[in-house]
């Protein structure tokens, strides 16, 4: 799961904003149309607004780590590319038992983590164990604890053997970095295998990755990436306007969008968003514990209205927590929508006739104070009152995710394929129906992924009916560029941002 924190769900991550389409369109990764010849030094300065909390994805380091580390510095045994399919990575191959509960990978020869120690099967079951761990804030852990042992019989064969059968497992192991099994201090240092090495973090300003040299494929198409960290969208803005960045990850301002959808020196992308919004009850406090009043208070909100304000036409209503891009999307915007009458008759049928009050806790980050008060101004029409109470994306780790003293909450939650987080009774927003559960166990451990699919689709219409949460909308993704650039993906899935292939024309 991946929320984001510039916290949470990504590991715990907790943030992530995108914006999406332009007339301009297309994958402005796959050409520069700027003209010159590519220059293999390069330094790509590149604007983001999701500063790591730190360097650790099992430590709560949040949307930032993986944005500039996933896949630049650190690599999995499998990669998740910027289309979502799964590729293999540092696995060379792997084969599946007949029962299906043993996998045995082969590691590729000559790969070397960037201290110099040449990758081993041991550095595998270390970084597996890691995500695993008591203390791990890991977005794929649950997942993950299907893994009954790992045996590590040659340097280059990892043999993991599972306590039940898991369809997803090399889905979820693209989420595992490989890290060296000796590294110390991985929340300000790291020793990962990938193209880039971690050059400097200023914290609050900038960091830069070079170009490793010892790298065992091909080489980034780059010298350096220095990732800009800035306060808000209009700071980003500028700065890509005065050329101090060469690209913006994930485009914060539509009302911006016109400025560089008229210059030529810029390419606005159109890419596909994971990225929910969600209004999240806490399904085990009053009065949320009933499905009537988180029935009524989805149909209050007016969501078409909210995204507009928020995105001026970008983004999509979405009806549930599964994106269009998940193999298990159906739309179901028409459950719950929006509708005043309903949302009075049903608060009456569960006894608020005359509202309620209640406390949202919402991060002081965009959007997340001009949803609130947009929820606000729309809940007063039903009678219900909301008292927003405005907090760090720490203490909303602290206070929400890990110690569920809350009523309701926003946040983002930036994964693909994350809807299972509600076959879990112990999660966060404390969702708990019993048929769910059962359902998301046997999605996992289905056949095939036809039969997944039918079991999620299950779950997706169920939790939509209950109104587990209210999924306010899914975000755009703009990536907008200088027109010298190439390369670089549009996607933005998960939140990981590739630099590698990023060439950089003059």
């Amino acid at each position: 799961m991946s929320t984001k924190k510039n916290v949470l769900l990504s590991t715990a991550t907790v943030a992530a904003l995108a914006v999406a389409l332009t007339a301009c369109g297309g994958n402005g990764g796959t050409s520069a149309s700027g003209g010159g010849t590519w220059n293999k030094d390069a330094i790509v300065n590149i604007g983001s607004l999701y500063e790591p909390q730190n360097l650790d994805n099992t430590a709560g380091g949040g949307q930032g780590v993986t944005e500039v580390l996933n896949g630049n510095v650190y690599e999995g045994l499998f990669r998740l590319t910027d289309d979502g399919k799964v590729d293999k990575l540092l696995a060379e191959d792997y084969r599946t038992s007949a029962d299906g509960l043993t996998y045995t990978f082969t590691l590729r020869d000559g790969v070397k983590f960037h201290s110099g120690k040449a990758l081993t099967s041991e550095d595998v079951k270390y970084s597996l164990e890691k995500v695993l761990a008591k203390d791990s804030q890991s977005a794929r852990k649950s997942n993950l604890e299907v893994v009954k042992d790992i045996a590590t019989p040659d340097a280059r064969t990892v043999k993991i053997t599972l306590s039940q059968k898991s369809v997803s497992f090399v889905y979820n192991l693209s989420y595992v970095w490989i890290i060296n099994s000796q590294a110390k201090n991985l929340k300000t240092t790291e020793d990962g295998t990938g193209p880039y090495t971690l050059n400097k973090w200023t914290r609050g300003s900038a960091l830069s990755l070079n170009r490793f040299a010892g790298y065992w494929g091909d080489a980034a198409a780059n010298k350096q990436v220095v990732f800009h960290y800035y306060k808000d969208a209009t700071a980003l803005n500028n700065a890509l306007l005065t050329n101090a960045v060469d690209v913006v990850t994930s485009e914060q301002s539509p009302d911006a969008l016109e400025q560089f959808k008229s210059n030529g020196s810029y390419k606005v992308n159109d890419g596909d968003s994971t990225t929910k919004l969600l209004l999240a009850f806490n399904d085990k406090a009053k009065p949320f514990t009933d499905v009537k009043v988180r029935q009524a208070v989805s149909a209050a909100i007016d969501d078409k209205k909210l995204l507009e304000s928020v995105w001026g036409g970008y983004g999509k209503q979405i009806g549930s927590m599964v994106p269009p891009t998940d193999p298990w999307y159906e739309d179901l915007t028409s459950v719950n929508a929006y509708d005043v009458t309903k949302a009075k008759k049903l608060l009456a049928e569960a006894g608020y006739a005359k509202g309620f009050s209640f406390t949202l806790d919402t991060p002081n980050y965009d959007p997340h104070p001009t949803a609130a008060t947009f929820i606000k101004s729309q809940l007063a029409k039903v009678g219900i009152t909301v008292k927003i109470n405005t907090i760090t994306p720490d203490e909303w780790y602290t206070k929400v995710y890990k110690n569920h003293d809350f009523s309701a909450t926003l946040q983002e939650h930036v994964n693909d394929r994350d809807l299972v987080w509600y076959g879990n009774p112990d999660f966060y927003w404390g969702y708990d129906n019993p048929q769910v559960t059962q359902w998301v166990k046997e999605a996992e451990e289905a056949p095939d992924a036809a039969a997944q699919t039918e079991l999620l689709k299950k779950v997706n219409q169920q939790t939509a009916k209950d109104a587990a949460s209210d999924w306010l909308y899914l975000y755009p993704q703009i990536v907008v560029a200088s027109t010298k650039l190439s390369g670089y993906p549009v996607n933005g899935l998960n939140t990981q941002f590739f630099a590698y292939d990023i060439k950089k024309t003059g």
